[in-house]
């Protein structure tokens, strides 16, 4: 019998996936009280016939509710606000209905509104060190663009931008949603360029997830089955006019759920490391960075691995998703794995993913990004990735 190792899975939100799983929403809402929170972006959802649905919807069931409007990445001021605001009102339930910055302004409102706290009581590395144990008012996670995986894990991203900046995660298990409702329709009016931002930070999750450290036969399953759908379907969704259009829609609705998964249970890696501090200093949107970074990244790490590890099953592993990803049986695992880095640096160009400079960095920033880079996404990378190393794949993107 073959050993396929010891693995713990943590806990995971009911899921409900499909066209038209948004009509769900009040029914959910409904089982858990008579009144909601819902927490929505500032255009999309709003402006589509799923709204009008919706408050239809809960008023038959005689759910009322009250609504906040998240713009632009959340900050812990924004949430200790919302607790305020919403404490003393009766809210039995918060519904978060969008991408992923609503998605974790909803996760960590939901997770204090019971006690009131700050989150600054919470926030990893930055907080002041309270062990949070809930509990958490029930949260349903409805995500309007496929990219971060928000609905199935358990930790609210916040952050502070500037000089002195932070982003950071309030995380716990009991922050996860009790259900998650994707329904891919409602990915329908995402432009081409936040389906490609979104898209590939999906992406670079399935593909860190799967050749993390902490992988696992449950992980890497879902990782490819994710991959599968990506390579299916996103660029049939990048192009608004495609036939096949609804179709990619699902497949990367589903891609972006199985990253969620697989990133939840087994950490990320040197594009994520690198993430957090450059969402902090910079106004760069987090897929964008993903998506301009994982091309090098993946050459970084390859680089380093037949350097220092070259028996690692990271290598096997990217070989693999090489082949996954172009359909091809290329037999040798080193011209697999040139290929795959050609295949991302070919998308990042097709893709016209702006340059770290287009932010505002600059060559004097390396060494502030590097030094702010080994938090939790880091430790996961397949390889221990050194200063010199990490600020040479920022200057092949900056």
């Amino acid at each position: 019998m073959t050993d396929i190792g010891t693995f713990s899975v943590a806990r995971l939100p009911e899921i409900r996936f499909g066209d038209g799983r948004a009509a769900d929403i009040p029914d959910t809402a409904a089982r858990f009280g008579a009144r909601a929170l819902l927490v929505t972006g500032g255009r999309s959802f709003l402006s589509t016939p799923h709204w009008p649905a919706l408050q239809e919807g809960l008023q038959k069931r005689g759910v009322s509710w009250e609504r906040m409007q998240v713009d632009g990445e959340p900050s812990p001021d924004m949430v200790d606000q919302a607790v305020r605001r919403f404490r003393d009102t009766g809210i039995s339930v918060v519904v978060g209905i969008g991408g992923g910055s609503v998605l974790d302004a909803a996760k960590a409102i939901a997770g204090l509104l019971p006690g009131g706290d700050s989150v600054m009581d919470y926030l990893e590395g930055v907080g002041r060190g309270k062990t949070y144990e809930g509990p958490s008012l029930p949260f349903i996670a409805v995500p309007t663009t496929a990219g971060t995986g928000s609905e199935a894990t358990r930790n609210a991203v916040l952050s502070v931008q500037g000089n002195d900046g932070f982003k950071k995660s309030f995380r716990h298990d009991a922050l996860v949603a009790q259900v998650a409702i994707v329904d891919p329709a409602l990915l329908e009016s995402c432009p081409p360029s936040l389906i490609a931002a979104n898209g590939m930070d999906a992406f670079t999750q399935l593909l860190e997830s799967y050749v993390s450290t902490n992988a696992s036969p449950f992980t890497d399953a879902l990782a490819c089955s994710g991959l599968q759908a990506f390579r299916n379907g996103f660029w049939q969704a990048w192009e608004e006019q495609h036939p096949q259009r609804r179709d990619g829609l699902a497949r990367i609705a589903y891609a972006s759920l199985m990253s969620g998964i697989t990133l939840a249970q087994a950490g990320l890696g040197s594009v994520h490391g690198l993430a957090s501090p450059l969402g902090a200093y910079y106004p760069m949107p987090h897929g964008v960075v993903c998506g301009t970074l994982v091309a090098e990244a993946t050459a970084t790490n390859i680089h380093a691995l037949r350097a220092r590890d070259p028996q690692s099953p990271a290598l096997k592993k990217y070989a693999g998703v090489a082949r996954l990803l172009s359909e091809s049986a290329e037999p040798d695992d080193h011209a697999a794995c040139d290929a795959l880095i050609d295949l991302l640096r070919i998308w990042t160009e097709q893709l016209r993913l702006p340059r770290l400079n287009a932010f505002g960095m600059r060559h004097d920033d390396l060494p502030k990004v590097v030094a702010n880079s080994r938090g939790g996404s880091m430790r996961t990378n397949p390889i221990v990735l050194n200063d010199g190393e990490l600020t040479q794949l920022l200057l092949a993107r900056l």
